[in-house]
């Protein structure tokens, strides 16, 4: 609890030290973020609802950020996770476990993956796509949930080797609608991706 603890508060303080509000400007991104808070609790709460002999859960953590960008989708991200407590009921230390690790790890590392793919690889549409949508969130998901069952986060009543094939599996399923929703937006609503510029990506 100690290190989703310190975790949180970390991330929130470097977030609001950033005045994420200030994306909002404009109301491009009121809509996308609205979006998140209606559909993704549920999705966060699903496997409380209905018992699941393996209890995995959605992420969507990656195409948060994309949307949103990383400062404003951690109290984003925050408050999905009340949400989501409100729809399924769960103890202080479930929801802080879910914030820290189905959402604010991944959303990180999809944060500097984002960093490292510009610098290294460019501006281009295919590499945003395919590389930060796609492959970015697949690696990005699997990192955090490796990261949460060395934390000591298993799923229960599943071995270590069938709780590791499960989450990479399910990080493919975040990596596919991540990188669709990427590839919609850019081409029919760019202005619902923050980490998307036309002046970067469209420069050629």
């Amino acid at each position: 609890m100690g290190l989703e603890l310190s975790i949180l508060m970390a991330a929130l303080v470097i977030s609001m030290a950033t005045r994420p509000w200030r994306l909002l400007s404009g109301g491009a991104l009121l809509t996308p973020l609205l979006a998140t808070l209606v559909v993704l609790p549920w999705l966060w709460a699903l496997p409380r609802l209905h018992t699941m002999p393996l209890q995995l859960q959605f992420s969507g953590a990656c195409a948060v950020t994309l949307m949103l960008g990383w400062p404003l989708a951690v109290p984003v991200l925050l408050a999905v996770t009340l949400v989501s407590g409100l729809l399924a009921p769960a103890d202080f230390n479930t929801l802080l476990e879910q914030v820290v690790w189905q959402g604010l790890v991944p959303a990180t590392l999809a944060m500097f993956v984002g960093a490292l793919l510009r610098r290294w690889a460019g501006t281009h549409p295919f590499v945003f796509i395919l590389a930060r949508g796609f492959a970015g969130t697949v690696l990005c998901t699997f990192a955090a949930s490796s990261l949460a069952l060395m934390a000591g986060h298993e799923l229960l009543h599943v071995g270590q080797g069938l709780s590791l094939v499960a989450r990479w599996l399910m990080a493919w399923g975040d990596g596919f609608m991540t990188g669709m929703m990427a590839a919609i937006f850019v081409a029919f609503r760019p202005q619902w991706l923050a980490t998307w510029s036309d002046r970067l990506y469209l420069k050629n």
